[in-house]
């Protein structure tokens, strides 16, 4: 085959076969950078009000760490357990205060599922209907870190899921 006519082949081809691609790509809206810092400066104002210190981490839908911030004499484990308050809230798309209830009310399968965090303190951020990332704290109570996880959601300029109907 000729180069021009195979170049001229291959750009039919690839013209035709485009908008099928398309339409097999899904977007998914992330929280920007600003929106991040703002999550974090948000929540880290909440916690230093109530002389909390704690460590705070924002994760993109998908678990991927975005931001962090440790305060001063936050334990060690919290860095570890915010960021996993965040991706379970991130991934499964609700507060980890969720799951906390439904452990409490007998649910045990739930500690089943891989990546669950079944502790207060990691609020997904709702923007538009969609979840474009999520916030979790530790170092306080969990009903604490849960109250700092939701003013960094509320600072970012997301909404903060109400909890679910019984």
């Amino acid at each position: 085959m000729r180069p021009i006519l195979r170049t001229a082949v291959l750009l039919l081809v690839s013209a035709l076969a485009a908008p099928g691609l398309r339409a097999q790509v899904v977007s998914q809206p992330v929280l920007s950078a600003e929106g991040v810092r703002k999550a974090l400066a948000a929540a880290e104002a909440e916690a230093r009000r109530n002389g909390w210190n704690v460590s705070i981490a924002v994760v993109d839908p998908a678990g991927t760490l975005l931001g962090f911030a440790k305060m001063d004499e936050a334990s060690a484990a919290s860095v570890d357990v915010s960021q996993a308050k965040a991706r379970s809230a991130g991934r499964f798309r609700r507060a980890t205060k969720v799951f906390e209830d439904g452990v409490a009310g007998g649910r045990a399968a739930i500690m089943s599922l891989p990546g669950v965090v079944a502790v207060e303190g990691g609020v997904p951020l709702i923007v538009d209907g969609k979840v474009v990332a999520a916030v979790g704290v530790s170092g306080a109570t969990s009903a604490q870190d849960g109250q700092v996880a939701a003013a960094g959601v509320v600072g970012a300029g997301g909404t903060v899921p109400p909890p679910p109907a019984r």
